[in-house]
């Protein structure tokens, strides 16, 4: 179907399909008109010592002030409510400027299992859930292989806000989250954490290593406000399951020890 004979609907299907799933701005740019305008004089260079009459531009978020002002945020939440607010007031992260949704959590909170990934996709930012994409489609089939399912294992991220175009996160980006899953993870006190993907997994674990050392090996997972450490397991995300489906083998593996170590704790 040529574009002139869509409808609007069709034509926004088609853009999403194609992978235009973000707005860059309020009003339709056009380029074409742009194009034909004269180019503007060059300006004269600043000497270095003179004086600029324009403030310079402010330097982007700190790790450690991020950081800073995450853990004063978190430190106040007693409950998962709590963080949330507590999150939806958080403006230490630049993520919630570009993003649609907060990606809080999905699942049951009381369930002995909690399952961290990396960061929201497209789909999730959209409906503000996490891990309901075809990552998430999938990671709901691997539950399923060991008798789970999101009413008996709650879901979240390491950050709360997509990154635009699904970039990989900043260290500061991550700094400033953190302190929020350390006490989101405080305050569901599971008796099992998954790690979803490599970056989730060393971020939590605090290890350089990528996910084909760590999955496979159960690590005790330890943050400040524990007053014990909880077992926890790498594996594979499932977006990458998706592109190497060959590794789904070694998955199968990994959710086999989960099971056994669920079973142990029951």
């Amino acid at each position: 179907m040529a574009m002139d004979n869509m409808t609007p609907l069709q034509a926004l299907r088609w853009s999403v399909a194609m992978g235009a799933d973000e707005a860059i701005g309020d009003e339709p740019v056009d380029r074409y008109a742009q194009s034909a305008e004269p180019a503007a004089p060059a300006q004269p260079a600043v000497p270095v010592h003179a004086s600029a009459s324009t403030a310079p531009a402010a330097p982007p978020l700190a790790s450690s002030q991020g950081a800073a002002d995450s853990r004063a945020a978190a430190r106040q939440a007693d409950t998962l409510a709590a963080l949330r607010l507590a999150l939806e007031a958080f403006e230490g992260c630049a993520l919630k400027q570009t993003a649609t949704n907060l990606v809080f959590a999905d699942g049951n909170p009381e369930a002995d299992l909690m399952i961290l990934g990396e960061a929201p996709g497209a789909e999730e930012d959209r409906q503000g859930t996490p891990f309901v994409g075809p990552s998430g489609q999938l990671l709901d089939r691997m539950l399923g292989a060991i008798g789970r399912d999101r009413t008996s294992a709650y879901i979240s991220n390491v950050l709360f806000w997509r990154p635009p175009g699904n970039r990989t996160p900043t260290d500061a980006e991550v700094a400033a989250c953190m302190p929020f899953v350390q006490r989101h993870i405080a305050l569901v006190r599971p008796k099992v954490l998954v790690f979803v993907g490599g970056a989730a997994a060393k971020a939590l674990l605090e290890r350089k290593e990528g996910i084909m050392r760590l999955r496979g090996t159960w690590y005790d997972y330890r943050n400040p406000d524990l007053d014990v450490p909880i077992p926890a397991l790498a594996i594979f995300h499932p977006a990458y399951l998706l592109r190497s489906p060959g590794q789904k083998r070694q998955t199968w593996r990994d959710l086999l020890m989960l099971r056994a170590r669920l079973a142990e704790l029951a």
